[in-house]
């Protein structure tokens, strides 16, 4: 067994975040780490997350050799090592690998992006307000990082399509499912010019702990994230909070204070979390990426 062929055993077998898994494939390599736990010898902190202890790969790797997929690893030189590494070093596990669809370098994408995130149920304001994010950041060479889920996420992601930078969505599913399914000349689009990606395996099919897994990684891929709107029980929160453990700024985009959907990101703004924002370059000008 190959590197990357353990990186696709390993996505089979776990179910992410597998913090323990990938700090015992730091230490061991992935195929040593197969090995192991193959034969019950890794520590019982690994053993546990392994869902699947047999998990067929056949598929998988027919799938990479087709050219329409790629299961991109740390192995290889465009494995973004600086925006995954603070995941592995705060305890939340780094993706053991990422199935990859489009053409465009994760590391050069990822070295000035910004992650858009919000509400699913978002107002007119809102998506407004994200397409306008999307569009300019974009437009100066930023890539836009976000789910391309109903509402912000979408929006931050027909703005990006009009720019010269490629966007990226971060998936919660396999790579080769379109969800949500209204989404799917949009992600599309997105995978044509720019790059869907999933640390989930082909086939695998969304799910509430899955979303909330990606969280992570779209608060990794972007030297900062910005929220739109959001709710106080928003899914956006907690990409918010981890950005900013992760080291990430945080950005709020204020809204009304009637709108429920404005209350999260209130929140955010007054407890200090997100610095207030209504324009890109606000974003731009304070990371210092033009």
């Amino acid at each position: 067994m190959n590197s990357l062929a353990a990186r696709a055993f390993l996505l089979r077998a776990t179910e992410p975040p597998a913090p323990a898994v990938d700090a015992f494939v730091a230490a061991h390599g992935p195929v040593d780490a197969v090995e192991r736990i193959q034969t019950q010898a890794a520590p019982q902190s690994v053993l546990h997350e392994i869902r699947d202890p047999e998990p067929q790969i056949d598929e998988d790797l027919a799938a990479i050799d087709s050219g329409r997929y790629r299961l991109l690893t740390p192995e290889d030189p465009d494995w973004p090592h600086g925006a995954l590494q603070g995941l592995t070093e705060q305890g939340l596990g780094a993706p053991l690998g990422l199935w990859v669809r489009g053409t465009a370098n994760l590391v050069t994408s990822t070295r000035a992006a910004v992650s858009v995130v919000g509400a699913r149920a978002a107002t007119s304001y809102g998506e407004h307000v994200a397409t306008t994010l999307g569009t300019d950041l974009a437009a100066a060479d930023v890539t836009v990082v976000a789910s391309g889920a109903y509402g912000v996420d979408g929006a931050a992601h027909r703005g990006a399509l009009l720019g010269s930078a490629p966007p990226i969505a971060v998936l919660a599913c396999g790579a080769d499912i379109a969800y949500p399914q209204g989404h799917a000349w949009l992600l599309e689009s997105v995978a044509h010019s720019g790059l869907l990606i999933s640390e989930y395996p082909l086939g695998t099919k969304p799910a509430r702990a899955r979303f909330a897994a990606r969280g992570r990684l779209l608060a990794a891929l972007g030297v900062a994230t910005v929220v739109v709107e959001a709710a106080r029980r928003s899914g956006a929160l907690p990409i918010a909070h981890t950005a900013a453990i992760l080291g990430r700024h945080v950005y709020g985009v204020p809204g009304p204070i009637t709108s429920a959907t404005s209350a999260g990101v209130i929140d955010l703004l007054r407890t200090g979390v997100a610095t207030p924002i209504a324009a890109a370059d606000h974003i731009i000008s304070q990371e210092g990426i033009r």
